[in-house]
């Protein structure tokens, strides 16, 4: 059994890693193409710098997996999660204490080995495409924070859930899913107020006659919006985006500054009328609903796996504690869940092409929405060639170029007697 799952964890990766050849292969046979449509914002040096750039983050990327996929096969089959599992046992004999430590020291262990390559990325790769602006003091200050708030939540939160499971060792999984799905919603009311500002500098949306129009849109949109705010993303990155945080009466827009500064009045409202329809439309309820019932299941699943008492001998481990078994589970269900991608990314791309036509209903601008894509795939350098079998996997929205042609077809039957952006950044 020990081997099957090992056979089987390989194939998954082998696969996976066949996916990016294919994908990266296709980038280079099409690479220097210019999609029609994007004429008049990509040209060819353009196209080489997307090449290269995806090119060199994949490579990273790969080197990264290989490293984590290797480590894993050591830990789960060479005996390292045994050992592991008794040294934790030596450092505390509490049920809670040890749990917090197990997951607390693995999770360090992998920031640490994260560093060079998130170095890289930052300091080589991103500084060669002209997109890092952070300094290295910057850069120690957000790891040391981001750490420490990790730490703190990861020990807070698996404490509160082993405890549970001491209390409770009957129906711990229903009331681990309760105190999960609490926790959740409880951290998207205070993260724009307690956790965001730890990296970030927030303040109202300065462009002159932007937020008035944003709130003319929200309005016509029946939506509520307590703050239009600008973040100071130019201190990181020159990457753009734009966002809802929060929930409830709590919903915020944040604007990356470089946004603004990329951006037309029209292109930002229609950006914002997409994630627009994503509420309007249930996407992140829906969402919601079906994340916290696949949480649900997996739970009962994994109480009732635990309590068989053969998780161990799956791996060829003759016991192990209950937090050696999550991570067991983990395991089968991440081998379990990958011929569900696609289908994951198909319902995703489904919801994005809603929210389009949503915001082209909204504001009247198809063209908008389509200019502002193809500005965000330009300057961000965007694979607009991605492998159809690749989009299919891994792709969460449509392909660029399909979402530009969809809304140019959507412009070309439409009158444009929206809501409109007036000015321009």
């Amino acid at each position: 059994m020990t081997l099957s799952f090992l056979i089987a964890f390989l194939l998954i990766t082998v696969a996976g890693y066949a996916l990016d050849l294919l994908n990266l292969r296709h980038l280079r046979r099409h690479g220097s193409e210019v999609p029609p449509g994007f004429e008049e914002a990509i040209d060819a040096e353009t196209l080489g710098k997307t090449t290269a750039y995806t090119l060199e983050k994949s490579r990273l990327a790969l080197a990264e997996s290989l490293l984590d996929n290797l480590l894993l096969v050591l830990f789960l089959f060479g005996g390292l999660l045994g050992g592991y599992d008794r040294w934790i046992a030596s450092l505390s004999s509490s049920f809670i204490g040890s749990g917090v430590l197990f997951f607390l020291l693995l999770t360090l262990a992998q920031t640490l080995l994260d560093i060079p390559f998130n170095l890289y990325g930052t300091f080589r790769i991103e500084n060669r495409y002209g997109f890092n602006t952070m300094t290295p003091g910057l850069w120690l200050s957000d790891f040391l924070k981001s750490t420490a708030v990790a730490a703190l939540l990861l020990s807070l939160v698996t404490a509160a859930a082993f405890a549970i499971v001491r209390f409770s060792p009957g129906f711990w999984w229903l009331w681990v899913w309760g105190f999960f799905a609490t926790v959740s919603i409880f951290l998207m009311y205070i993260s724009p107020y307690v956790i965001e500002p730890l990296f970030f500098k927030f303040k109202p949306v300065r462009e002159e006659g932007l937020e008035d129009e944003i709130r003319a849109l929200m309005a016509k949109a029946g939506v509520h919006v307590s703050r239009v705010m600008q973040v100071d993303a130019s201190r990181r990155s020159t990457h753009s985006n734009a966002y809802f945080t929060g929930i409830g009466r709590v919903k915020r827009i944040v604007l990356y500054d470089t946004l603004l500064a990329q951006m037309t009045h029209g292109e930002v409202l229609a950006i914002l009328a997409h994630e627009v329809g994503h509420w309007k439309k249930g996407h992140i309820r829906k969402r919601l609903v079906l994340t916290e019932l696949a949480a649900l299941a997996g739970c009962w699943l994994s109480f009732r796996l635990i309590d068989w008492g053969g998780l161990p001998g799956l791996l060829g481990v003759p016991s192990s504690s209950f937090a050696a078994q999550l991570v067991i589970l983990a395991f089968l269900g991440a081998v379990v869940a990958f011929p569900l991608a696609p289908l994951s990314s198909w319902l995703s791309r489904r919801d994005e092409r809603e929210a389009d036509r949503f915001a082209c209903e909204l504001t009247g601008q198809p063209e908008a929405l389509a200019t502002a894509l193809i500005k965000l795939s330009r300057d961000n350098l965007a694979n607009l060639h991605p492998h159809p079998l690749y989009a299919k996997f891994h792709y969460s929205h449509p392909p660029v170029v399909e979402r530009v042609r969809e809304l140019r077809v959507m412009a070309e039957s439409q009158p444009g007697d929206g809501l409109q952006g007036t000015g321009s950044v």
